[in-house]
């Protein structure tokens, strides 16, 4: 079985730590800091919800995957691991929402 593309993904994410600003963009958001790659979150959230509005499925993917891969540059950047945010899903799974939420303590 291949390894799935969230991890390969994390793998490169993490290389670019190492990166220069000049040469990759992921390299470039890390020099700019959480609250810049906080804000790419923010802008391709909005972005997904506007083309979901709008019906079309293949641009909410697309705008999907833009959001997805700046919420992993996030989580490398603080060293949150795809695994640390899979083991936190695992917990909740089978868990109604309404029951998990209140279940939290912050």
């Amino acid at each position: 079985m291949s390894e799935h593309i969230l991890d390969r993904l994390y793998a490169v994410l993490e290389e670019r730590k190492g990166a220069g600003a000049a040469e990759s963009y992921v390299a470039s958001l890390y020099a700019k800091g959480t609250d810049k790659i906080a804000g790419k979150i923010a802008e391709e959230m909005a972005e997904t919800v506007i083309e979901a509005a709008r019906g079309d499925k293949a641009k909410v993917a697309s705008e999907s995957a833009d959001l997805l891969f700046h919420l992993m540059v996030l989580w490398a950047h603080m060293g949150v691991t795809p695994e640390d945010v899979f083991s936190v899903l695992e917990t909740r799974f089978g868990t109604g929402g309404h029951a998990e939420k209140a279940s939290r303590t912050s």
